[in-house]
């Protein structure tokens, strides 16, 4: 039996990278998964692949309506909800004299309020010692040239996370986060305003400053999803955990 039998989990940019390595994970540890991608065409290909009781939701995490849409359509095919992972995200980088409007909102919309609204329509359906899960990064906790609004978009989760812990306490509900470091993810092919070869730059000083001289893999990263929503992690509550190859402790 697995560890997530009979569980109802919800994900979103479950598509691809990370959320799609949690996606796996929780399937095969026997859960009930809903997640979400914006792409029809990306969740049908990964649908193919996958074995389970799974249901792929087009919704984009920056457009609240959407969040109530997945919430929704989790609760109606499997009832009431036991994890939630806010995986979705984007990083887009450039220095502080070179940002505009769109970049700022739409960073913030796709990291905060998202969740934030996610989390909103998820509250009144999930199961009582349920959990929420935050994909931040390591990227707040170090001064990384270009990354002043992505990192303040990770930054302000963070802190929400730790508020919301306090908030759902008395519900038995655990609230923790994910800070991935450099992870071999597509968001690094989703960086706007940057050539390949900028981005291909990028990650090998990433890599170079990580103790383990790599970057990480998103099952990786996703064993420690797992990890902070299952039962052995019962008296985790309100950190946030570095899968980083220690790049942020030293």
């Amino acid at each position: 039996m697995g560890k997530f039998e009979n569980k109802t989990v919800v994900v979103t940019g479950g598509n691809s990278g990370i959320g799609l390595a949690a996606v796996k994970g929780f399937l095969r540890e026997g859960a009930n998964v809903v997640f979400s991608g914006r792409r029809q065409e990306a969740l049908d290909e990964v649908s193919e692949g996958l074995d389970g009781n799974f249901k792929a939701v087009l919704a984009n995490q920056a457009n609240p309506a959407d969040n109530k849409k997945l919430i929704d359509t989790a609760v109606e095919t499997f009832g009431k909800i036991d994890v939630i992972f806010a995986n979705a995200g984007v990083a887009q980088f450039a220095p502080a004299d070179q940002i505009n409007e769109d970049f700022f909102d739409n960073q913030f919309n796709i990291n905060i309020k998202g969740p934030a609204f996610l989390v909103k329509e998820a509250i009144p359906n999930l199961n009582e010692g349920g959990n929420i899960i935050f994909n931040t990064s390591i990227v707040h906790q170090k001064g990384f040239e270009g990354a002043g609004v992505y990192s303040a978009t990770k930054g302000a989760l963070r802190a929400y996370a730790r508020v919301l812990t306090s908030e759902l306490a008395p519900r038995n509900i655990r609230v923790n986060s994910i800070a991935p470091g450099p992870i071999g993810t597509p968001i690094y092919n989703k960086m706007d305003g940057m050539t390949q070869e900028q981005v291909q730059e990028m990650g090998t000083a990433f890599a170079a400053n990580v103790p383990l001289k790599r970057f990480g893999e998103s099952e990786e990263v996703a064993e420690g999803v797992l990890f902070l929503a299952s039962d052995e992690a019962s008296y985790v509550n309100g950190i946030e955990l570095e899968i980083d190859g220690g790049m942020s402790q030293i």
